[in-house]
């Protein structure tokens, strides 16, 4: 009888945590190509994970997430942003996320996930990043340095939101690390690594933000672009579903040059932050029900984010300034 409890409990509990990979494969990116523009959702979704993007057609220019399937290994540079140093998804797949990152870069969760466990992601170097790392460019050093002694290192770390609140623990992974006495144990990640985020405990959204022994005039010198694949996220129980909704919004336009408009579905009161690409609050105010605006005349011209945060459920967007 006890043997029958214990496996109806794990039973139980495998059915209120049943697990979603999301490996991009969806996206219907073939091989040897990407995707840096999202569309007019500015989300890219697979799973139950959606990675901001924004694109401006007119400079053909991204930040956020990008999809790719794309496989060189071996060209240099930025030209060569969109490859993993690994030529492919986990497993031999064919399709990651990239991100770049301008201080800190967000993961959303959706659906049954938001609110619960997420269990793991993998994470391997870009090849403009491996490459710059290794043999050094115009802009950034040959980690290790000329004699291979320089302590340098490349770190990203990972952060949870739940209920509109940053959390205190964090998960970091070095994507490369010459900080040893023995040069022989330095490494610069080639592979896909699995990451566990257990950790971290339930989650509303991730924070990825990353670090570099190189730094120059205006922050990190190596190129901060990472790949991600397969981020296993847990399921809540439907009862509890309801709960964890995102505020219902919609807010333009995009890009904005004075003031942000804002509406706000629903009969709950919310609050809105913009922060900048160092994830630094620049506005906050309080959103009542209906029509809301935000000035934004004096920030400087740029990338920013918006999260709109209501009784613990929070939205996020990116928007850039003219």
């Amino acid at each position: 009888m006890k043997s029958l409890n214990i496996l109806f409990i794990l039973l139980t509990s495998t059915l209120l945590s049943a697990q979603s990979v999301a490996d991009f494969e969806n996206l219907n990116v073939t091989v040897g190509n990407f995707r840096n523009d999202a569309g007019s959702t500015n989300l890219f979704k697979s799973g139950n994970v959606e990675l901001p993007n924004y694109y401006d057609a007119t400079f053909d220019y991204w930040t956020g997430w990008a999809i790719s399937a794309t496989t060189d290994v071996t060209t240099p540079g930025y030209l060569n942003q969109y490859s993993a140093i690994t030529g492919g998804g986990v497993n031999g797949s064919t399709t990651y996320a990239v991100c770049y990152i301008f201080g800190s870069e967000v993961m959303n969760l959706s659906g049954s996930a938001v609110g619960g466990v997420v269990q793991g992601l993998y994470l391997t170097n870009s090849t403009y990043a491996y490459l710059s790392m290794l043999e050094g460019d115009g802009f950034a050093k040959k980690f290790g340095g000329a004699s291979g002694n320089d302590p340098d290192f490349f770190k990203v770390t990972i952060r949870k939101y739940l209920n509109g609140e940053l959390g205190t623990d964090s998960v970091e992974f070095y994507l490369a690390d010459f900080r040893f006495a023995n040069n022989s144990q330095d490494y610069i990640v080639n592979d896909w690594t699995y990451v566990d985020l257990t950790p971290l405990g339930n989650v509303d959204y991730l924070e990825f933000s990353l670090a570099s022994s190189d730094i120059g005039t205006f922050g990190i010198n190596t190129p901060t672009y990472f790949c991600v694949d397969n981020v296993t996220t847990s399921d809540l129980p439907s009862a509890t579903q309801e709960d964890f909704a995102a505020p219902k919004i919609k807010a333009w336009p995009n890009p904005v040059t004075i003031q942000l408009q804002i509406s706000l579905e629903g009969n709950e009161l919310a609050t809105v932050c913009l922060s900048n690409v160092y994830g630094e609050k620049l506005l906050t105010q309080p959103l009542v029900p209906g029509n809301n605006q935000l000035n934004v005349s004096q920030l400087a011209t740029g990338v920013f984010t918006l999260q709109v945060i209501q009784g613990g459920k929070v939205f996020s967007q990116i928007f850039l300034k003219q």
